[in-house]
């Protein structure tokens, strides 16, 4: 995928999406809930990792992350506060079956049925996602996703969920980014598990697949409701430079994201990326009629960006460029591609080190709608980490971060023009509520349009929260506060 950045710096105040255009905020359950031991909750591979020395910045772990766990009544108040017409949150497994295996955990299901039950008081839509990479550790000392049997666990932990659940939730997902569970967990190692075994990580991956059509199988034959099935993926936006660009375009797309969408909604993995890793695996963990299972109708792809990636073959002169945006580990998260570069790309940049280019989200929704055109979308996350500062007003304290503003603003203007331009988009979901623990990270990067201070746990909406609260009032764009002029300037 190619494209342009002279789009990259329109706001488009004033801009009105359709009526029925979903503008909510998603969180994860790991990052935010906390009370890792309570209620009968089991261990995570998260859990594991974070406690394992030099596996996160400083040591940080989500053993109290944002204590959601114990603070939902009043972040559901202040959803409402914000008007979100929907919040996407994901279930902790090892809250449901704490070994992964076995009758469930009724205090684990009575959490999300509160959180559930108190959002529909709220009129605010509940988008349950049952996968954001927090494996019961139990799982993991049997092989975790390289092991067959993980996906068949996952089958009858979605019945579970559904059969309790099933009468309430909007949408389901069954799988967030099952790219970053696969690659950054089994090949770079920086996420749980911590492997660095590219062979495993492509049998995650099939079996992350493989999970996802059951998982849809048992809840399409437990809930009693009408929701939405969905998967979400973070599909990677790529453009190539130079002469060797495009074939570094196409191996990393195979990898990437047509490991994903050719299985899922062709029916097939692609015979390139069979091909590209043939010397690792030879895909024998891949059975008859799995991919009848995998290639399940499903009403909604949710489509998460953040930033682009330029790429090419790198010629084997001078250190090869490895700037993909993920935390650097000792092994590559692309496997059979360890002769492709990752150029670092012209700023702005947030926090994370992430390029800002609004088109690139324009450009990819609009590839995806064209191979995909009967399908569906939804943007399930898009956001920014800057470096917030709190000051103290005469109205008390504040953040006004102008940068995240700014960014909201020029991403929802891309999103609006894609729209315009016939991509069936239904809606876009904030990354994230909340500032949280970001992964192997932990508590160095904020993405939330909320503040979290972390020793006291107090709430304090930032400028990007009252911003986005009109926004989702109005469905309009709003402008900016003339007083409030972004730091960072793209394509200025």
């Amino acid at each position: 995928m190619s494209t342009s950045t002279d789009r990259a710096a329109d706001r488009g105040d004033g801009l009105r999406f359709p009526d029925g255009f979903v503008i909510g905020s998603a969180t994860a359950s790991y990052q935010i809930e906390g009370a890792v031991e309570a209620d009968g909750r089991g261990t995570s591979i998260w859990d594991t990792f974070s406690h394992t020395p030099g596996k996160t910045l400083d040591g940080d772990t989500g053993d109290v992350a944002d204590d959601h766990y114990h603070r939902v009544e009043a972040d559901l108040d202040l959803m409402q506060s914000l008007n979100l017409h929907a919040y996407r949150f994901s279930i902790a497994w090892p809250r449901i079956q704490p070994t992964g295996r076995g009758p469930a955990n009724q205090a684990g299901l009575d959490f999300y049925s509160r959180l559930i039950d108190g959002l529909i008081a709220r009129g605010i839509t509940p988008v349950a996602t049952l996968y954001h990479w927090d494996l019961p550790q139990a799982l993991q000392d049997e092989g975790g996703w390289t092991n067959r049997e993980t996906a068949l666990a996952f089958a009858e932990y979605a019945r579970i969920v559904g059969q309790a659940l099933g009468d309430r939730v909007a949408i389901w997902t069954t799988l967030n980014e099952p790219w970053c569970a696969a690659f950054l967990g089994h090949a770079s190692g920086v996420h749980a598990p911590g492997l660095t075994d590219p062979s495993a990580a492509l049998q995650a991956a099939h079996h992350l697949n493989l999970a996802h059509g059951l998982a849809i199988e048992q809840l399409r034959a437990v809930v009693t409701n009408d929701p939405q099935f969905s998967v979400t993926l973070n599909l990677h936006m790529l453009r190539g430079s130079g002469p060797t660009g495009d074939e570094a375009v196409r191996r990393l797309d195979a990898v990437g994201n047509r490991i994903f969408t050719g299985p899922l909604l062709h029916g097939a993995y692609p015979a390139d990326l069979l091909r590209d890793t043939a010397s690792i695996t030879d895909w024998s963990f891949v059975q008859e009629g799995d991919a009848e299972i995998i290639h399940q109708k499903i009403d909604a792809l949710g489509v998460n960006y953040y930033s682009t990636s330029l790429v090419r073959v790198w010629d084997g002169r001078g250190e090869r460029q490895r700037a993909d945006g993920h935390v650097a580990g000792d092994a590559s998260p692309w496997p059979g591609d360890d002769d492709i570069e990752f150029l670092a790309q012209p700023g702005p940049h947030t926090s994370m080190g992430w390029n800002i280019d609004p088109s690139g989200l324009e450009d990819l929704l609009l590839a995806v709608h064209a191979e995909f055109p009967g399908l569906p979308l939804l943007v399930t996350e898009n956001g920014a980490a800057f470096e917030d500062t709190v000051t103290t007003e005469e109205t008390g304290p504040a953040v006004h971060d102008a940068d995240r503003v700014d960014y909201l603003r020029r991403h929802l203007t891309a999103v609006h023009r894609a729209v315009e331009r016939g991509a069936d988009l239904r809606g876009y979901f904030v990354w994230s509520l909340l500032d949280n623990f970001e992964w192997a990270l932990g508590y160095s990067k904020r993405f939330g349009i909320v503040r979290v201070d972390y020793d006291t746990l107090e709430r304090l909406p930032k400028d990007s929260a009252h911003w986005y609260a009109e926004l989702a009032a109005t469905r309009a764009i709003p402008a900016a506060s003339p007083d409030a002029e972004p730091s960072l300037s793209v394509g200025d």
